[in-house]
């Protein structure tokens, strides 16, 4: 019964015009060759980390067809606050403006995209210090996914 409920979503699924973005599909080939431009400061650099392995680049200029430059701000918030005033927690967001180029330098997209992340902050200095760069690392790792479907998106679009 399972097998079969299967196969009928299968055949659903191929006749909806469903066809994957990632992995083994026809966009692959887009992805990989984009050169993600260097971003200065700590999270710009997970940033671009990220995006080069979920674009399976080798993040080398060489024979890339596309280039992808990335501006990134960052501003943190107190947002809780104890009876002495004392901040105990803060909202950091992230905010990128990412341009998508060809090899001529000709704009092809661009697009925005916005991350908030948030951390407490503790007695310990060092633990609170930790956590807040692992509040902004996660919030790049999830920025670069979500420039990443753009990306698939703009180039699914031009394939039509």
């Amino acid at each position: 019964m399972r097998k079969t409920a299967t196969i009928a979503a299968c055949v659903l699924l191929a006749g909806c015009g469903f066809r994957p973005m990632y992995g083994h599909s026809n966009l692959a080939p887009e992805m990989a060759s984009i050169y993600v431009e260097p971003i200065a400061d700590r999270d710009g650099y997970e940033l671009r980390n990220t995006l080069i392995d979920l674009l399976h680049s080798d993040g080398e200029t060489g024979g890339k067809a596309y280039r992808l430059k990335i501006v990134l701000n960052e501003n943190s918030q107190g947002i809780a606050l104890q009876n002495d005033a004392t901040i105990t927690r803060y909202n950091t967001t992230l905010d990128a403006r990412y341009t998508l180029s060809d090899a001529r330098g000709n704009t092809l997209t661009t697009g925005t995209q916005t991350e908030l992340s948030a951390y407490n902050v503790v007695n310990s200095p060092y633990a609170t210090l930790v956590s807040a760069q692992d509040s902004t690392k996660r919030a790049a790792q999830d920025m670069a996914q979500r420039i990443q479907l753009d990306l698939g998106a703009w180039f699914r679009q031009q394939k039509k």
